[in-house]
């Protein structure tokens, strides 16, 4: 028998590490345990005004080899995009103000112009860094604005961050957010010095910092999985691990009602889970593993897609714009998707697509209303910005993604020290995902290639077959 590996999660991290295991070892019996009704977690399409659009993460860092690796071997690199080169801005305190250039997440370089975005005395305040002192972990918002001033985290920073982590700045830990700043500055250098040294050379044209897929990143997710299938895994929808057991061989995934269990086991078992199922999984085998991941909170947001009457539409300035918390606004973000993607442009002349993210760390009442009113509050939050009164949608659609993104606050990279520590002793056990090195596909994708090489590395040689010794 094929030795077998379980991958318990269907999302990016699962697909992806599953598709390498299989590309490594195509004698291995690889099963995917995914709970969602189909794989690729928050990475969807969605049709919308007739056009199928990204309704969850549409894009991925450009300079990620992993990635372009990964896309060029399920045959999509021909649909590999780049945004078009059209700005975005920072909807702050009723205008619209360009992103700060040479800035490190919105960190201040000495080249970086404030003016517009901060009053004249925010601004001064921000070209007169104060000193700090590196002292352990620390919350974005307080080192920066230690340094540069409030102002420069509410305006800048946050909204930024806000994209990434849809987190709070004054919990986000520094060291787990913006870990090579973080660790410039533990070297003794200045915050303003680190972010000088981090920041690439300027080139022109600027090279594309993210990149995408014509159809959208679901093409990569179904691609991923109909090349799972075809090398001969399986995928097992709908179904969700409830516990996870050793035995003398390897590991016992059960699933299924309590009164009616199913157990499939393995040789070796990958969590590609959030941290909550991980940790409760994990609770009789590593406990320290299973606290510390207990203790990774989760922020939900939605995002809402607008199918706007392009007739009725004004041009669209750049390709969006970030908003800042203390503005007290619902949406945290715009996208114009028909003016960021040729690809969505050019899908339909009848209809433009735009989307707003809707949803921040610690927020509730905002989500808690009904998809109508995220709908009205989009278009009309939207039109707010861009200072007219948008038309009526063509067709709207709400993606709702409760748990969506784990938060790196304060004590993060300790939580996650502590979870690798313990799950160490435990063989033929690893973990994935986005709860632990970065948010990001680029990130995941980056875990997912070592895992599967370390799970790979772990059986014997195949035998070959004696048509392949022939």
């Amino acid at each position: 028998m094929p030795p077998r590996v379980i991958v318990v999660g269907g999302g990016i991290a699962g697909l992806a590490t599953a598709h390498h295991l299989l590309e490594q070892r195509p004698d291995l019996d690889v099963l995917i345990i995914d709970a969602g009704e189909r794989p690729g977690g928050k990475i969807r399409g969605a049709e919308v005004g007739g056009v199928t659009v990204d309704v969850g993460a549409e894009s991925v860092v450009a300079s990620s080899r992993v990635a372009r690796e990964l896309i060029t071997d399920v045959g999509l690199a021909d649909r590999l995009v780049h945004p078009e080169p059209v700005p975005a801005t920072i909807w702050s305190r009723g205008a619209r103000h360009h992103v700060p250039a040479r800035s490190y997440l919105g960190i201040p370089s000495g080249e970086t112009d404030l003016g517009g975005l901060l009053t004249d005395g925010e601004v001064a305040r921000a070209a007169g860094p104060a000193p700090f002192a590196l002292d352990g972990d620390v919350s974005v918002a307080d080192a920066v604005a230690s340094v540069y001033g409030r102002a420069v985290v509410d305006r800048v920073v946050e909204p930024l961050l806000g994209g990434v982590y849809a987190g709070r700045v004054d919990a986000l830990s520094l060291r787990a957010t913006m870990p090579g700043l973080w660790s410039a500055m533990d070297e003794g250098r200045s915050m303003p010095d680190a972010v000088a040294a981090l920041l690439p050379e300027p080139v022109t044209p600027p090279r594309p910092r993210v990149m995408g897929l014509a159809g959208g990143l679901s093409t990569l997710t179904d691609a991923l999985a109909a090349a799972i299938t075809a090398a001969g895994g399986i995928i097992l929808p709908q179904t969700i691990a409830r516990g996870l057991d050793r035995t003398s061989t390897g590991w016992r995934v059960v699933t299924g009602p309590t009164i009616d269990p199913v157990t499939h086991d393995a040789d070796a078992v990958v969590l590609a889970t959030p941290a909550a199922p991980t940790s409760r999984l994990l609770a009789d085998h590593a406990p320290a593993a299973s606290r510390a991941l207990a203790g990774i909170e989760y922020a939900s947001m939605a995002v809402v897609t607008l199918a706007l009457p392009s007739a009725q539409l004004p041009t669209l300035p750049g390709s969006g714009f970030l908003v800042p918390a203390v503005d007290g606004h619902t949406i945290k973000a715009a996208t114009f998707s028909a003016a960021k993607w040729a690809w969505v442009r050019d899908a339909s002349s009848e209809v433009t697509l735009l989307r707003a993210s809707i949803g921040r760390a610690g927020e509730v009442a905002s989500l808690q209303r009904s998809d109508e009113e995220l709908r009205a509050v989009a278009l009309d939050e939207v039109g707010q910005a861009l200072g007219t009164r948008l038309p009526q949608p063509v067709e709207a659609h709400v993606q709702r993604w409760g748990g969506g993104l784990p938060q790196y606050d304060l004590g993060h990279t300790g939580r996650v020290a502590t979870t690798r520590a313990d799950v160490t002793g435990l063989p033929g056990l690893e973990l994935v995902g986005a709860a632990y090195d970065g948010v990001g596909i680029a990130a995941v994708l980056d875990g997912a290639a070592r895992t599967a090489s370390t799970i790979s590395s772990t059986f014997p040689p195949s035998t070959p077959t004696r048509q392949e010794q022939r």
